[in-house]
């Protein structure tokens, strides 16, 4: 994959931490300059209130071998938005990819309760994090990038088309809307891409292995297997390079336009086109998590990575 992407521009909104992060660095392993943007910088915080900046992303997309760029960007003001598309322009005149990953909701995440129980003023701003961004920024920079036929939107969700058919109670009423909001998001932008060159999906990890997620069973990517004996599923997790092996090498297809409008995962693209997670295995957990997980079988990955 190295310097399959030499030459494309690449935007990655929200790509301070978790799956935007590895989705900036494995773009930059493969060549592409990156524009890393989000709310956290060295300066400071956003809600979510971690350590993890976007200066640090940059600078990790330029050590894999691209060249990162960090931009502090509210994706819900469209002016500001509006400005890095034309910074983005005037440094390039081109825009290649578009990664949709911003969120930053897990804070107002209510677990086990009903819709009529949760804060109004928190569910309301987990749809502004999780949907106005994404259709604020796509306003914004599409002109850009249908400049270039070819184009490709990641519009980045939490499960699989199957996953989500039924009611995801384990989030709740405001994410679980949030959530597959994103992939009729990519839908639509599949329809209105296709007539210009451009191609648009919805992505989802699998059980991902984010810093957030590390940090609340107390473990570090070296000893995640610690954590299973208080979470035996777990065993299915996945490490964010994963999902930014996927996206590097939908970007680099040259028949991506084959998934276009359709909902996909890590563990899916896997199989497709070889590339495996950090340990060498292909965790595919979302089919793991309807097998095995939902209906309540004893943790087991064999056979699902």
């Amino acid at each position: 994959m190295r310097e399959s992407l030499k030459g494309r521009v690449a935007l990655v909104a929200g790509a301070t931490r978790g799956a935007g992060r590895a989705i900036a660095v494995e773009l930059g392993r493969a060549g592409a300059t990156v524009y890393a943007t989000g709310r956290t910088t060295r300066a400071r915080r956003s809600e979510m209130n971690r350590p993890e900046t976007i200066e640090e992303t940059a600078e990790l997309v330029t050590e894999a071998g691209g060249e990162g760029i960090a931009v502090a960007v509210d994706h819900l003001v469209p002016g500001d938005v509006r400005a890095l598309v034309e910074r983005i322009d005037a440094d390039h005149g081109r825009l290649d990819v578009l990664v949709n990953d911003i969120w930053g909701g897990d804070v107002y995440l209510e677990f086990s309760r009903k819709m009529w129980e949760h804060p109004i003023e928190d569910g309301l701003r987990m749809l502004r994090l999780g949907i106005d961004t994404h259709a604020i920024t796509s306003h914004a920079a599409l002109p850009l990038l249908n400049r270039t036929p070819g184009g490709l939107v990641v519009e980045m969700t939490d499960g699989t088309a199957e996953a989500n058919a039924a009611y995801r109670a384990d989030g709740g009423y405001f994410y679980d809307l949030v959530k597959v909001a994103v992939q009729r998001i990519a839908l639509a932008q599949a329809e209105e891409l296709r007539p210009l060159g451009g191609t648009a999906v919805a992505l989802t990890p699998g059980w991902l292995r984010s810093e957030a997620m590390l940090d609340i069973y107390g473990v570090t990517e070296e000893n995640w297997r610690d954590a299973l004996s208080e979470v035996p599923h777990f065993c299915i997790s996945e490490s964010p390079a994963y999902v930014g092996k996927a996206v590097a090498a939908l970007a680099a297809d040259p028949d991506v336009a084959r998934w276009s409008g359709r909902t996909l995962s890590s563990g899916q693209l896997a199989q497709e086109y070889g590339f495996t997670d950090t340990d060498g295995s292909r965790p595919d957990a979302w089919r793991y998590i309807l097998e095995v997980e939902r209906p309540g079988k004893p943790a087991d990955a064999t056979g699902y990575r």
